[in-house]
């Protein structure tokens, strides 16, 4: 009795300890979970950062630059870019030099035409940017069976027709808002799209030939949709100046019309032409003219059981039923090249060539 009374206290002895170990565990397992939380606050990502993993800037604050970045730089870095294209800077420095000289005989005025820009897009985002009321004018190259757009913005449109219908020299062009361009000024303006087209045309002359011809004209821009939005397209911005008026003129041409010509416009120079080596042709067309071929002469083809053929014995003859008219064809291995007839030379056989062989298939 008495070992089992002093074996009591033992017992709550332990019981306590566990108590104690138990709140020790919950301590620590508090601790653990505020330092988790911690840390799963610390990596969520903010409005901010949140943006600029999709490519979006606010429009709060200073504007950064326009370069792309996160998903966006991601999508687009599919994007063929122009200066993949050299010709194209050649083909639109012709074009303002030109469109210069024929919009000064078109408006009997000082006109300058500068080229701003020379970008790569989605169609979509073109679209987008334009500032309406904008003229659309969808133009159709007839070689290549596709379609490019001119944009021509309000500021140009009233200053051709101002000038044209004999505005003084020195005033800005009067510009009405809310209303519709008349027939008048969209007669006048394709007067001006058409001198641009045709001033296109040439400037891809010597690169290819190549007609750019007028299509129709749009105000709204859901209805000159030449392309799925997600296409890509080079945007050419080019100002005109005339004195005090002037504006500016948009040509978009999807990279699908350029496609029968990228080659050409692959080039880094005019005239170019990848792995061309005159020297190396001239030699090699002179050592081909000292190559020894050997020539086979096939007298006749006929078909011959395999039953007689066992029968040949040495000294059998083989009739090929031939006389001196007979055509007798010359092979290069596989290849037929002569015709000729057959006859003796001294005490050598020869062959009177008489043209080239037909080749069967």
């Amino acid at each position: 009795m008495a070992e089992e009374k002093q074996e009591k206290p033992d017992i709550k002895e332990t019981a306590s300890e566990k108590k104690e170990d138990w709140a020790d565990m919950i301590k620590v397992q508090d601790e653990a979970g505020s330092n988790n939380s911690s840390t799963e606050s610390s990596k969520l990502l903010n409005q901010e950062e949140i943006d600029s993993l999709f490519g979006h800037q606010s429009t709060e604050g200073p504007k950064k630059s326009l370069e792309e970045s996160g998903v966006k730089a991601i999508l687009n870095s599919s994007m063929v870019s122009y200066e993949r294209l050299p010709m194209l800077d050649v083909v639109f420095d012709r074009l303002i030099r030109m469109m210069a000289t024929s919009l000064r005989n078109f408006t009997q005025d000082n006109v300058e035409v500068s080229l701003e820009s020379i970008e790569s897009m989605r169609f979509g985002e073109y679209i987008d940017s334009l500032t309406l009321p904008t003229l659309l004018s969808v133009f159709r190259a007839e070689e290549w069976d596709n379609y490019g757009l001119i944009s021509v913005d309000s500021s140009l449109v009233y200053s051709i027709v101002d000038v044209l219908l004999g505005g003084r020299r020195g005033t800005a062009a009067m510009r009405i808002e809310g209303r519709p361009y008349t027939t008048i000024e969209l007669n006048l303006v394709k007067d001006m799209i058409d001198l641009v087209l045709a001033d296109l045309s040439t400037a891809f002359d010597p690169i290819t030939t190549v007609n750019f011809s007028y299509d129709r004209t749009e105000t709204n821009p859901r209805f000159a949709t030449i392309a799925r939005m997600s296409n890509a397209v080079i945007v050419a911005r080019l100002h005109i100046d005339m004195e005090d008026r002037g504006g500016k003129l948009d040509m978009m041409i999807p990279y699908a019309t350029l496609e029968p010509v990228r080659d050409l416009l692959l080039q880094m120079f005019m005239g170019e032409r990848y792995g061309r080596d005159t020297i190396w042709e001239n030699h090699l067309v002179e050592e081909l003219w000292e190559t020894e071929v050997e020539i086979d002469a096939c007298l006749k083809e006929m078909q011959i059981d395999l039953k007689e053929i066992a029968k040949w014995k040495k000294g059998s003859f083989l009739n090929l039923d031939m006389d001196k008219s007979s055509n007798i064809t010359l092979f290069c291995g596989d290849i037929p090249l002569l015709s000729g007839s057959m006859g003796r030379k001294a005490d050598k056989i020869a062959i009177r060539v008489k043209g080239k062989a037909e080749k069967n298939g």
